[in-house]
């Protein structure tokens, strides 16, 4: 570390002491009573004093050392790195489960254009001597998990993003893409690359290639590395073309968790396995293709960045390309611990973040793992300070995240009783840092309280509140996108929660209330081999202060629900963004085709119930406590809500998806009222109807059960109270 960076570190370091220390207001702690709002106040003022940059640091070099993708001895190392380490700083009942799932690694790979003249494609990333670790021996070339082996000779044909509207427009052109390659880059607008893949299957081609233009992440945005955030020539877009979004998990064990001896279905059984060979191509490999392409000139908005004119292709372009993969079964491990509650120990805080990556993983998932790591150490420093939570906080170390979000749905699966038993919520961060912009998500219902954690904290950018910088990134892509007038405290937290990360299997398939944080800005090397610690100490987070800002909202957040006297959930706030819901699928729907009255009116009731549950909460808390056993059944009711948004048929189609709310589109974008829209957009009105009843019935249900949880707190007699200022 230079002199300057060194003095920048130290300064870093002295403003986190000191913001560490800032204690929040007392009013507007959500679920607590008077008398247990200064215990939390001091939970929470002790958490924020303990993470440290300079540790966190030294995580992120140690996870961030090697290449570790899933299945890799060195990803398993880590995991048994990381139960080691949880024992140490106290975590109690560390587990590593171990997972018999489908890994993906490649074997061989190749490219090569044979026509019109030859070029054979490096599919490797050049080095940098101010990076040492892009010149590791052990990094791998470019591939794309789980596709399928072939070795290939065909014309290639230039297909923009790899949707469905692309292919139809080349066959408006008259160029088919039957029998041959189709080259797609990841681009806007944004398609999940295991859809691209699926996409080109459908259409008959014989193989996929998806490249990085610069106009989406290299020179065009920015400086590019090493002398800024944004993609080289040669950098490659690792990841997997797993069919997730249709059911995702270890392929071979679908809705059942992958334990030693389980049953599995034949590969050819498989749903989300594809059946297509695909690479990934820099653009420095890809341009001899584009630029020797035939056929039509491509429309404007297929244009990319590079300095050619694209066009369709087809004919003249061939490549021979082979893949040979390793798609066997081998572990995949978890790591799990626990910080054992105080009183209620039988409710859980789940937290998990993913160990493994294409690379090193330098933001993804590295700076989330960092993050992990210094807060375990902050809360079981707690713990041995007798500062304990009233539940328990359970941590997990995913694997497989990147192939299919796998060790996150296996261990789910494996213990679907408990957590819909038990778990109050699931707090996910996939990457924790890439820049200074806040990404807070959630679920409508835990938006308000994420909000009212946010409002407790600094950017440390600027020294002021984190909500101020959150509402002017806000408002900068509303005005970027011709909206203009204020940013409402509803909109910013994002409830419009898709797939692609490990609260997937929490929300969409177990009904748990979820949250999703990280910290973004200018990344152009996402899964490439210059996504690593170097990238991260010149352009994510130098200095280390959103991984260490992270972590305290991440532990604050986990604290306020772990212990709340009652749980802190808005069910009014959800009945709302649900409104907005169901009115934005009425303007997307032909008029009269659907009738969405019923749907509306028992919205209003659930909002009427929320309200009045607020209410109740309120006037319960604020006369000094709560009866335990009424706390009891209160929050037990509480927790019920997300359980019965779920449908125990699932969505057609794609049964292991069963929230009625939320589930992903094949692109892993955010897809609201699932089934209703599915249905509606296929102009299947019959199945909309029937789809829009299961959901009525569901929101009836909740409105039925929030107010019966409100008429059990309004009619509380006295009797003895939680009051946590009291307790040892």
């Amino acid at each position: 570390m230079s002199e300057s960076a060194g003095y920048r570190y130290v300064l870093a370091l002295a403003a986190l002491a000191a913001f560490g220390s800032t204690a929040l207001p007392a009013e507007d702690l959500a679920g607590f009573s008077p008398g247990s709002v200064a215990r939390q106040r001091e939970a929470e003022a002790a958490l924020r004093d303990i993470p440290s940059a300079e540790r966190t640091r030294a995580w992120h070099r140690r996870f961030t050392a090697e290449p570790h993708p899933a299945g890799s001895e060195e990803n398993n190392a880590l995991a048994r790195f990381v139960a080691e380490e949880w024992r140490k700083q106290g975590l109690e009942d560390v587990t590593v489960h171990r997972y018999d799932v489908l890994n993906t690694a490649p074997r061989e790979v190749s490219l090569v254009m044979v026509a019109p003249v030859r070029y054979e494609a490096s599919l490797r990333e050049e080095p940098y001597d101010v990076d040492p670790d892009t010149k590791n021996p052990r990094v791998s070339p470019g591939y794309l998990g789980m596709s399928a082996s072939a070795e290939t000779e065909a014309p290639v044909v230039y297909a923009h993003a790899g949707n469905p509207e692309d292919y139809a427009y080349l066959r408006a052109q008259g160029v088919d893409v039957r029998g041959k390659i189709a080259l797609v880059r990841y681009s806007n607008p944004y398609s999940y690359r295991g859809f691209k893949a699926l996409t080109a299957e459908r259409e008959g081609a014989a193989g996929i290639l998806i490249y990085s233009d610069p106009a989406e992440d290299g020179f065009t945005q920015g400086p590019v590395f090493p002398e800024g955030p944004w993609g080289p020539e040669s950098h490659i877009q690792r990841g997997a073309i797993t069919y997730d979004f249709i059911v995702p998990g270890d392929p071979l064990t679908p809705g059942w968790p992958s334990l030693p001896g389980a049953p599995r279905v034949r590969l050819d059984e498989a749903r989300s396995l594809p059946r297509i060979a695909g690479l990934p191509l820099s653009w420095k490999d890809a341009k001899p293709l584009l630029e020797n392409m035939d056929g039509p000139v491509a429309p404007e908005d297929w244009q990319g960045g590079l300095p050619i004119e694209y066009r369709l292709g087809g004919e003249r372009v061939r490549v021979r390309m082979k893949v040979d993969m390793d798609n066997s079964v081998g572990p995949n491990l978890v790591v799990e611990g626990r910080i054992r509650g105080s009183e209620l120990p039988d409710e859980w805080v789940v937290l998990g973040n993913h160990r493994d990556a294409w690379e090193f993983g330098g933001v993804d998932p590295s700076s989330g793992t960092a993050s992990m790591m210094e807060l375990t150490r902050a809360l079981g420093e707690l713990a041995r300070r007798g500062i304990r939570p009233r539940r328990t906080l359970v941590f997990c170390s995913w694997d497989g995240e990147e192939v299919g979000l796998t060790g996150s749905t296996e261990w789910g699966e494996h213990f679907a009783p408990e957590l819909k038993a038990r778990a109050v919520a699931y707090l996910n961060v996939d990457s924790s840092a890439a820049g200074p912009d806040f990404q807070p998500q959630a679920i409508g219902s835990l938006a308000p309280l994420l909000l009212e954690v946010a409002r407790g904290f600094e950017d440390p950018a600027t020294g002021g509140p984190l909500v101020d910088a959150l509402r002017a990134l806000q408002k900068k892509a509303r005005e970027k996108a011709g909206e203009t007038g204020p940013v409402p405290d509803a909109s910013l937290v994002d409830v419009r929660i898709g797939s692609g990360s490990d609260h997937t299997v929490f929300l969409n398939h177990l009904g748990i209330p979820t949250v999703n944080l990280s910290f973004d800005g200018p990344y152009g090397v996402y899964h490439s081999v210059y996504d690593g610690f170097y990238w991260m100490n010149h352009f994510g987070d130098p200095g280390y202060r959103y991984h260490v800002l992270l972590a305290q909202i991440w532990g604050t957040l986990a604290l306020r629900l772990a212990n709340a006297d009652l749980l802190p959930f808005d069910f009014a706030a959800q009945a709302r963004h649900l409104r907005t819901f169901v009115d934005e699928l009425g303007k997307a729907t032909e008029e009269g085709r659907l009738d969405l009255s019923n749907l509306k009116s028992r919205i209003d009731a659930l909002e009427a119930a929320g309200e009045g549950l607020n209410e109740a909460a309120r006037r319960a808390l604020e006369s000094g406590g709560v009866a335990a056993e009424v706390a009891e059944r209160v929050n037990r009711g509480i927790r019920e809500v997300e359980r019965n948004w779920l449908d125990p048929e699932g969505l057609p189609g794609r049964p292991w998806f069963r929230h009625t709310l939320y589930a992903a589109r094949f692109t892993y974008a955010h897809l609201e009222l699932p089934g209703v829209t599915e249905a509606a957009e296929e102009g299947d009105w019959d199945r909309a109807a029937r789809q829009a009843a299961i959901l009525e019935r569901a929101v009836s249900r909740n409105a039925a059960l929030v107010d019966e949880v409100a008429q059990t707190l309004a009619g509380e007699k006295s009797s003895p109270v939680v009051d946590q200022s009291k307790r040892p």
